[in-house]
C-alpha cells in the first residue's frame, strides 16, 4: 500500500501544504518531528504522533527525530493559557535522555537519527539570532497566531518576549536541519501547525528552498466526543514510573466498541486485514472484547516489549478471568503487586482481610466472609482457614489481596 494510502485509511491526514498527498509517494524525503521536553516522558498523544512517523519510515522517507534542549528551555507556550515555569538545566538533560531513550524503544530497528536543537544554539550569539532569523520575520505573522490573540487579549494572562519568540526557535530548527541535513518536511500534531509553518516560511525567505509540513489529527474518543488519551488519574504515559505497565495494559483493554477500531489503526502497525478481522468481531461479538486485547496486547508490546505485554495479558487473566495465581511467574507477581494490596502468608481469611484494608474489623470480615463476597482463588473458605500458600483473595468484582 502506498504511504498516501497508508496514512487516509489509518487517519493520519488533517492539515499539509503538500497540493496532493501522493507527492509523499514519490522521491524519498528526509524529515524531522520532535517533542518538547517538557517532560521525562511521552503521553500517548505523542505516541499516536510517533506511529504516523514509523509510516513514514517504512514507506523509505529519512527520519530526523528531535530532542528540544533548546526550545525546552522556553517551553511551548501554544495552546497554554498562562505563562510556564521554567524547567532547570538538569530537568532538560535527564527529559532530553528519557524522551531519546523512548525514541529508541518505539523505533527499534528502524533507520533514524536523534538530534538535539540545543547543538545548534548554544553557541549563537543574540545578534546572530536576530540578523540571521528574526529580520526575515515579519511582525504581523506572530502576532496573528490564535494563542499569542487569546493572551493578549481581554482577559487573557499575557505573554512574555521568551514565550512569543519560542517559534522563532523552533522555526530555526527547520532551517538548520534544512542547511545542514536536507531536510525537507516537518511532521507533526494538530497542535503544532502554526509553529511549524514558521519553519517553512523561514526556508523560503532565506534559503529559497521549498519545505513542507504534514500534520496528523488529534484522536477523539467518540464515545465521549474528547481528546483521546486519558483515564480517571490523568494522562497515560509511555514511562512505566509514570503509568505502570498494567494500568497503561488496562487503558487499552477499557476501550470503547466505538473507536477501538479506530484506535487500532492510529497505534498499531496491525495491516487492513488483520484490522478487518477486529472490526468483524466487533460487529459480531462485541462481549468477547476480541478487539480491546488485540488493542492491548499490540501498543503495550511496541511500548514496553512483548516480555511485559505477555505479563500484563496473564495477571489480567488471574485478575478478570478463571487464570489461577499459582500460574504465575516472579515477573507476574511483581507486577501484580505493585498495583494490588498485599498480605504475608501464614495470616487467616479474617486476618488478611483486616490488615489489607478491606473489611474494619474481624467482626466485618466474618460478615463479608459469610455472605459470600469473598473469595480465596475462586473457593470459598472458613473464616479461620490459614493461607500457607501464594493466592489472591478477591472482594467483590474489582477488590484484589495479594497473599504472598
Amino acid at each position: 500500500m502506498a504511504l498516501s494510502d497508508e496514512l487516509q485509511w489509518r487517519g493520519f491526514v488533517n492539515q499539509m501544504t503538500f497540493a496532493d498527498i501522493t507527492e509523499l509517494d514519490k522521491q524519498p524525503l528526509r524529515f524531522y518531528w520532535g517533542v518538547d521536553p517538557s517532560s521525562d516522558s511521552m503521553t500517548i498523544g505523542n505516541f499516536a504522533a510517533a506511529m504516523m512517523v514509523r509510516h513514514f519510515i517504512d514507506a523509505g522517507h529519512q527520519a530526523y527525530l528531535l530532542v528540544g534542549g533548546a526550545t525546552g528551555m522556553i517551553g511551548d507556550p501554544d495552546g497554554k493559557k498562562d505563562e510556564r515555569n521554567l524547567l532547570t538545566l538538569d530537568d532538560i538533560a535527564r527529559n532530553k535522555s528519557a524522551i531519546a531513550g523512548q525514541y529508541r524503544r518505539i523505533f527499534a530497528g528502524q533507520d533514524f537519527e536523534i538530534v538535539d536543537n540545543y547543538d545548534w544554539f548554544k553557541d549563537m550569539q543574540y545578534l546572530t539570532f536576530l540578523r540571521e532569523v528574526g529580520k526575515h520575520v515579519p511582525l504581523s505573522n506572530m502576532l496573528g497566531r490564535e494563542f499569542v490573540q487569546s493572551r493578549l487579549g481581554e482577559g487573557g494572562s499575557g505573554i512574555s518576549y521568551a514565550e512569543f519568540s519560542y517559534a522563532l526557535i523552533q522555526g530555526y530548527d527547520f532551517l538548520h536541519l534544512n542547511r545542514h541535513f536536507g531536510v525537507s518536511l516537518q511532521l507533526c500534531g494538530a497542535d503544532q501547525w502554526g509553529n511549524s509553518i514558521a519553519g517553512v516560511d523561514l526556508i523560503r525567505r532565506i534559503e529559497g528552498n521549498e519545505a513542507h509540513v504534514y500534520s496528523t489529527p488529534l484522536v477523539i474518543n467518540k464515545a465521549t466526543g474528547r481528546k483521546f488519551g486519558k483515564s480517571e488519574e490523568g494522562a497515560i504515559w509511555l514511562d512505566e514510573k509514570k503509568t505502570s505497565v498494567f494500568k497503561f495494559y488496562q487503558f487499552w483493554l477499557n476501550a470503547d466498541d466505538e473507536g477501538v477500531v479506530d484506535y487500532a489503526k492510529i497505534f498499531t502497525l496491525l495491516d487492513k486485514a488483520a484490522i478487518e478481522v477486529l472490526e468483524k468481531a466487533v460487529r459480531e461479538n462485541p462481549a468477547g472484547r476480541e478487539a480491546q486485547k488485540t488493542l492491548a496486547r499490540e501498543v503495550t508490546t511496541i511500548v514496553h516489549g512483548a516480555d511485559r505485554a505477555e505479563s500484563a495479558e496473564r495477571v489480567t487473566a488471574v485478575l478478570f478471568g478463571d487464570k489461577p495465581v499459582a500460574e504465575l511467574s516472579d515477573a507476574d507477581i511483581d507486577l501484580l503487586s505493585t498495583e494490588i494490596a498485599t498480605v504475608s502468608r501464614g495470616s487467616s481469611v479474617v486476618e488478611a482481610l483486616v490488615q489489607a484494608g478491606a473489611a474494619n474489623s474481624n467482626g466485618e470480615a466474618r460478615r463479608l466472609l459469610g455472605g459470600g463476597a469473598i473469595s480465596v482463588d475462586g473457593q470459598k473458605l472458613a473464616e479461620d482457614t490459614v493461607l500457607q500458600e501464594r493466592a489472591l483473595i478477591k472482594k467483590g468484582k474489582n477488590s484484589f489481596i495479594l497473599v504472598q
